[in-house]
């Protein structure tokens, strides 16, 4: 990261850095540091990339799965990975040691599965078509969740509700500390519910009873986001700043209230507090796969429209779009910001991974206003005494310095944002690949140490050779290269030519010769042929 930045520009993403290729990916997660970018496949695997490398630190393949990737989430500490698949499976991974640590098997195909904040086995699934459920891993117990209120009830049959009303999926996730689970239903209202008491504790409505399609929680869990299908983004303030706040809400309010539905609609007024909505007012487009930044400074959302790969960025505190990012002429599939940097990775219909970076422009007068940028090197003449005098200040600091003392470059310091009583999983180990046998017995299947170039020299030998001892000769299997050979027609035509070239520059003319001249010729031609290549008779 190039600290020198004119820190008025806006700390987001701007144009695409680079593209990451594997198979066909679907949908991708951060770990909670970003160091490790998991990518589920369409093939049923799922690959784990270094984002600091860009590379392939680990490839999670189960045998018994091949159907498309439909969500992954991180544990909080980084060592375990839940996926859920398009055959109903639910497959929590090991991913140091690449092994499954637990499988089951749903009876609705999971839409989306998250891991609880602090219980590595708890898990919230969103079926395509039923209430969302918690499972619990190690018992394979699991418990469907209210989705709206008493007077309609969870839906008894597919796609329906019991007075025969269309029932869409809906969208679920943990708070911050994982006491309370925030549902989006079909009708427009957000249901806060005691998910280990199975219980409403409050509702909040959204204007107009838009469908709900997504409902996440901002880093610091001070925010809380909901995609409807009435193009609009809105953000609420979460007023349950403490963990099971909720339960003294309700003691104050149960006393109070002889109807059930407005006590929850006013408990739900204390919980969440609407802060901004955000839409495009022009083009009317639908949002996909909308969240937070790594700070919550910033809002993204990708467009659902198909044909196009834009993202939008929004100021959350100034409410106004900041960034309008175009992409390739693919649709988007995921979207997710980087938990540090302003990185924002997008998923193509295609499947590749496009990380979007900002483009950092130097600017140094930014820091130092009397700072003179200078478009060629100047010379500068430097005072005699210009750096010898030292400030009182430094004086002091080099006195208060104990050089004897021993640096401690081992111990890794925690980051108060991330501080933690359990280690954290950053980086994979190396993997490192046996060396392929390159001995000449494996590729080759020869028993001795010769190569097929000593083989081809051999053989073009005897070819060479063969000629000459097919006279009956008895060498003994023994090859004699010093024999004098006869020169072939080609090169005594050659020699030929060369002759009547110097004869031309000296002015003679070639005079005919007999015939016992011409023999004498040849074979002086013959000896002097031998000699150059070193053939002796």
């Amino acid at each position: 990261m190039n600290p020198i930045i004119d820190p008025l520009q806006g700390d987001f993403p701007e144009v695409i850095e680079e593209f990451l290729e594997h198979g066909i990916m679907k949908c991708i997660s951060f770990n909670r540091r970003g160091t490790l970018l998991a990518a589920g496949c369409s093939d049923g695997s799922c690959v784990v990339w270094d984002f600091e490398t860009r590379g392939i630190a680990k490839e999670l393949r189960d045998k018994d799965c091949a159907a498309a990737i439909t969500s992954v989430c991180w544990s909080r500490n980084g060592h375990n990975i839940l996926i859920s698949a398009a055959d109903k499976s639910l497959t929590l991974w090991d991913v140091v040691k690449g092994e499954k640590i637990y499988r089951i098997t749903l009876q609705q195909t999971p839409l989306q599965a998250r891991l609880h904040p602090l219980e590595s086995t708890l898990c919230l699934i969103c079926p395509f078509s039923s209430a969302p459920i918690t499972v619990d891993l190690r018992t394979e117990t699991t418990t469907t969740l209210p989705i709206s209120l008493s007077e309609k009830p969870a839906p008894t049959s597919k796609n329906k509700f019991s007075d025969g009303s269309a029932y869409t999926p809906t969208a679920a996730c943990f708070n911050k500390y994982g006491d309370l689970v925030y549902v989006g239903n079909s009708v427009g209202e957000i249901l806060i519910i005691d998910h280990k008491k199975n219980q409403v504790c409050g509702i909040v409505t959204i204007s107009g009873g838009a469908v709900i399609k997504n409902i996440v929680f901002s880093r610091d869990g001070q925010f809380l986001l909901t995609n409807s299908s009435d193009r609009t983004i809105r953000i609420y303030e979460n007023l349950l700043k403490q963990q099971d706040s909720h339960k003294l809400i309700l003691d104050e309010i149960l006393p109070n209230s002889e109807n059930e539905v407005e006590m929850l609609k006013g408990a739900g007024t204390n919980c969440l507090s609407l802060f901004r909505e955000f839409q495009d007012s022009i083009t009317k487009v639908h949002w996909k796969a909308p969240c937070f930044s790594g700070d919550g400074e910033w809002v993204v959302g990708g467009s659902a429209s198909k044909g196009e790969h834009k993202i939008y960025i929004w100021d959350r505190r100034a409410g106004n779009l900041v960034k309008i990012l175009e992409g390739p002429k693919e649709a988007l599939m995921d979207l997710v910001w980087h938990p540090v940097h302003p990185i924002v990775v997008s998923v193509s219909l295609t499947g590749l991974v496009y990380i979007w970076a900002k483009d950092y422009t130097e600017n140094w007068s930014a820091f130092a206003p009397d700072f003179k940028e200078l478009e060629e090197n100047e010379e500068y003449v430097e005072r005699e005494d210009e750096f010898d005098l030292m400030p009182e200040t430094e004086k002091v600091k080099e006195s208060e310095t104990n050089e004897e003392d021993e640096v401690d470059i081992t111990t890794v310091e925690k980051d108060s944002a991330f501080s933690d009583s359990e280690e954290e999983l950053c980086f994979l180990p190396a993997d490192p690949c046996p060396d392929p046998d390159v001995s000449g017995d494996k590729h080759t299947g020869r028993r001795d140490n010769s190569s097929p170039l000593s083989e081809d020299h051999n053989g073009y030998s005897n070819q060479v050779e063969g000629p000459e001892n097919s006279g009956g000769e008895d060498t003994g299997g023994v090859t004699h290269l010093k024999r004098r050979r006869k020169p072939s027609e080609k090169v005594l035509e050659q020699q030929q030519a060369q002759k009547v070239q110097k004869s031309k520059a000296s002015g003679k003319s070639l005079k005919p010769k007999s015939k016992f001249g011409n023999e004498q010729e040849e074979e002086n031609d013959m000896n002097h042929f031998g000699d150059e290549n070193g053939f002796d008779d």
